[in-house]
């Protein structure tokens, strides 16, 4: 059984498998969507009981499962029902590690410590298949049970299980060394293990859910290893629909980091204290973010991608063929109040990203500010007379000699105020400095950040951050630069639509943008339509509001909380439940939106 003081390293605290009513107003850190009653169960005793009733079971699950914990686990459930199974890992067909290492060499980088491309293969390469042909069920057993990552790749007919886990938690198990890649017999390095997670596992594992979400029978959410949570494959399908039509939250998670500040600690007091700093909330950052399930108080999360692969068209209707499962709008914080600046950094064009990491599209941001202190600036485009190849001098010079370089002298700035939305389409040098709490709204793709400088800080572990200066150079757009920033890279907001009670203010997007921007001002409730497009929200003013959807759901949402309506929820209402006039940003796709 698993070591529980050490399977986990992080300072965050487990899901818990029951749900606490949030006050109106306080952050909701478990946001379930509700499903209904008896829906969601327990235990392996539970899972167990319905196992019991079949001859034959798949349990195929993501990688991070501590498989052989859940085998042990419901193996001793079955025993206490007096039953004899037949239990076969399908890792027995999986192909030597030597060539499934010399397989995936060309997508990790070499040694790029953050950097490689994307898998092309298919989960099915990992395997041998004679090997895979060979594992057949004893039929002398009560049951036999194939289980593993890719186990429903061997053909079984029968019952088949799902075992999922959110990735946050993936990644808390691999900090402890708990966890192994695909094919891998023993852990490598977190930040290794990561990148062999982000380029090769993850991508070969979703395509293989994708494939299996219509056949499977029961889904199960493994992240807390004595208490599984699970539902039905029908049931699970169902509360997607239901969601995909409404409205939904992802579940968050938190980081701190280097540059983090004390903003998210102070406003989201539940949150665990011990830790230096909170640099990063992934409010819907969905390649890494779950969904919750709730029914009876009992929550279960799958990963965000299952709602894609359900049912995209309804969550992103008109773009649905443009972007087909890859959601493309992400909101995070990043904090720095009390903080310290983030790195000097630009993010990849178009078709560098696509040639060197196989992306679909780039990391086009905006930097709305939520809130700062007095003074705050942000760092965007470069000064008028900047000259490259100077810059460049300069910032080699500080690599190589450890010495810090002037960075205003360099790069221009802009004070920076509570609703500002700064403009950063890919190329544009930018870093936001202390003091500000920032909602980046951005297209999806998240860790193609190319820093250039970082004032002279390492990691939270000590060692230097790695920087990239080549490929920032080789993206850098440097004619970016003076009052051309203020005209066209800070958004010039312009009221569009009133009334005595309520108005819409266009924040303008840079025309690289498909995403738009509007914050909706209201005394007691706004109403509007999708039109085709999902909206992501997030209340910047205000203490709470109910959304009530055309389809009848009302749900209340907090201060700071990101939710998203899908394009096929089609309208929607906002009910004030602050003294106050609320604030709330929206960003949606623009008419015709389609990846650069």
């Amino acid at each position: 059984m698993i070591n529980k003081p050490n399977w986990r390293k992080t300072t965050q605290d487990l899901m818990p498998a029951h749900s606490t009513p949030t006050e109106p107003g306080q952050y909701d850190l478990y946001p379930g969507f509700p499903i209904g009653a008896g829906k969601i169960h327990l235990g392996f005793a539970s899972l167990a009981a319905r196992i019991a009733q079949e001859r034959r079971v798949v349990i195929d699950g993501y990688g991070g499962v501590f498989w052989e914990d859940l085998h042990a686990r419901l193996s001793a459930s079955l025993r206490a029902r007096d039953l004899d199974v037949a239990w076969v890992n399908v890792n027995e067909a999986m192909r030597p590690e030597a060539q499934i290492n010399a397989m995936i060499e060309p997508f990790l980088g070499g040694d790029d410590p953050i950097f490689g491309a994307r898998f092309t293969g298919t989960l099915l390469d990992f395997f041998d298949a004679e090997r895979l042909a060979l594992l057949q069920p004893d039929l002398e057993a009560d049951i036999s049970i194939l289980y593993g990552c890719g186990a429903a790749l061997a053909g079984w007919a029968g019952l088949i299980i799902y075992v999922d886990l959110p990735k946050n938690e993936i990644q808390f198990r691999s900090r402890a060394e708990m966890v192994a890649n695909l094919g891998a017999r023993y852990p490598i390095p977190p930040k290794q293990q990561y990148k062999r997670f982000y380029f090769v596992d993850w991508p070969a594992l979703n395509a293989h859910k994708a494939h299996l979400l219509s056949y499977i029978d029961l889904m199960v959410d493994a992240q807390r290893p004595d208490e599984p949570a699970w539902i039905t494959g029908r049931d699970l399908r169902a509360g997607l629909d239901a969601m995909a039509h409404n409205v939904f939250r992802v579940r968050p998670w938190f980081e701190p980091g280097v540059w983090g500040g004390h903003w998210i600690q102070r406003h989201i007091p539940q949150l665990p204290q011990d830790v230096p700093n909170y640099a990063w909330s992934f409010e819907l950052i969905v390649p890494e973010n779950g969904l919750l399930f709730e029914s009876d108080g009992v929550l279960l999360e799958v990963s965000f991608d299952f709602l894609m692969f359900h049912n995209h068209r309804a969550v992103l209707g008109d773009s649905a063929d443009a972007f087909s499962y890859e959601f493309p709008i992400r909101f995070d914080f990043l904090d720095t109040v009390e903080g310290g600046n983030l790195s000097v950094q630009c993010h990849p064009r178009p078709d560098f990203i696509r040639q060197h990491f196989g992306e679909t599209f780039t990391q086009d941001e905006t930097y709305y500010i939520l809130d700062c202190e007095p003074g705050s600036r942000v760092y965007l485009g470069f000064q008028e007379e900047i000259d490259p190849a100077e810059f460049r001098a300069e910032l080699e010079r500080s690599f190589r000699d450890a010495v810090p370089i002037d960075v205003d002298r360099f790069v221009n700035s802009e004070l920076a105020q509570k609703h500002d939305l700064f403009l950063i389409p890919n190329g544009t040098i930018h870093c936001s400095g202390t003091g500000i709490l920032v909602l980046e709204i951005s297209a999806t793709p998240y860790i193609f950040t190319f820093k250039m400088y970082d004032w002279m800080r390492l990691d939270l572990d000590g060692r230097p951050r790695p920087l990239n200066l080549e490929r920032a150079f080789a993206n850098l757009y440097f004619d970016r630069k003076g009052e051309r920033i203020r005209r066209e890279f800070v958004s010039h907001p312009q009221v569009i639509a009133e009334d005595e009670s309520w108005r819409i203010v266009h924040l303008p997007t840079h025309p690289v943008h498909f995403y738009d921007v509007q914050r909706f001002e209201f005394d007691r409730e706004f109403h509007t339509e999708t039109a085709g497009s999902p909206h992501v929200l997030s209340l910047v003013e205000g203490r709470s509001l109910m959304l009530e959807t055309a389809n009848g759901l009302l749900q209340r949402f907090n201060y700071a909380e990101t939710f998203v309506i899908p394009a096929a929820a089609r309208s929607y209402r906002l009910i004030n439940e602050s003294g106050d006039r609320a604030k709330v940003i929206c960003a949606f796709l623009k008419p015709g939106a389609k990846p650069a």
